[in-house]
């Protein structure tokens, strides 16, 4: 079988599959949007129409009567601090683990990726009595300590990839000029790693902002909740309300920013994965 052959038998319908899947995905995002700057009677007499007026009133109900803004504040707080620990901690992490030669280095580094291997839903449990017992149960400060701990694993196995992806030399030439390892990392190492940061931060993000399931174990202050509990408990009444418009702006409040991020770093994205997927 020719190369051209097995190119239109096996690739082509794959890149027909994703060109779909994303229309898909960015008419469902454009309806979404559209919707929720209709009014309840517009969408229901016709759904797929544009609003007549824009019901900018839509939003600021979900974000003050429904609270929507407080708990996105605390997700942005809560996930913000998260991912800024991840990376200070799995940076240096990934650098020790992909550069360096010590006893006991292959054996920690597969003792971490483990970790990837756990399902959550086990971990409820434990985490929940270790929580109550340094009393941080019902505490934001209590979440972004295992949101780190269970993000620990990934983010250093794809950091790792990527600092072994890079030349020597560039180490070599640091320490002939006095450079100290510290130094080297700091200086030269982390930010080479830039690609890899961004792509740990953008998924790390994206998870984080859209736990639930921790949140809904852990955190019983409505005052304390974050998005995706928000978001739960709006689908909920609107359900017996019958406002979906406001359901729709909740949604919408919820996934463009993350969206627009992700857009913005996705070539970062890109090279993060790709470069440490070439030389492990």
């Amino acid at each position: 079988m020719n190369r051209g052959l097995r190119e239109k038998i096996f690739i082509l319908p794959a890149k027909l599959f994703l060109l779909l899947w994303c229309a898909f995905s960015i008419f469902a995002l454009i309806w979404v949007l559209i919707s929720s700057l209709k009014t309840n009677s517009e969408f229901f007499s016709d759904i797929w129409g544009f609003a007549k007026t824009l019901q900018i009133s839509n939003y600021e109900n979900v974000l003050f009567n429904y609270h929507m803004g407080l708990y996105f504040l605390n997700s942005i707080l809560v996930v913000g601090i998260s991912v800024f620990l991840i990376i200070a901690i799995s940076a240096p992490a990934a650098y020790v683990l992909s550069r360096f030669t010590f006893p006991l280095r292959g054996f920690l580094f597969k003792f971490i990726v483990i970790g990837l291997g756990v399902p959550l839903q086990m971990l409820l449990i434990p985490l929940f009595f270790m929580l109550l017992d340094i009393h941080l149960l019902n505490s934001l400060v209590g979440l972004v300590l295992v949101y780190i701990a269970i993000s620990l694993p990934f983010t250093i196995f794809l950091m790792s990839g990527f600092f072994a992806s890079l030349p020597h030399e560039l180490e070599e030439s640091a320490y002939i000029d006095g450079c100290s390892s510290i130094k080297t990392f700091f200086s030269i190492m982390f930010p080479l790693g830039a690609p890899a940061v961004a792509a740990a931060a953008i998924f790390n993000s994206i998870e984080l902002m859209n736990e639930l399931m921790l949140v809904k174990a852990f955190i019983t202050d409505e005052s304390k909740y974050t998005l995706p509990i928000g978001l739960y408990g709006l689908q909920g009444s609107m359900q017996y309300s019958g406002d979906w418009v406001s359901l729709f702006a909740g949604f919408s409040v919820s996934i463009f920013p993350l969206a627009i991020v992700y857009i913005i770093m996705s070539r970062r994205i890109i090279e993060g994965i790709t470069v440490g997927a070439v030389k492990g």
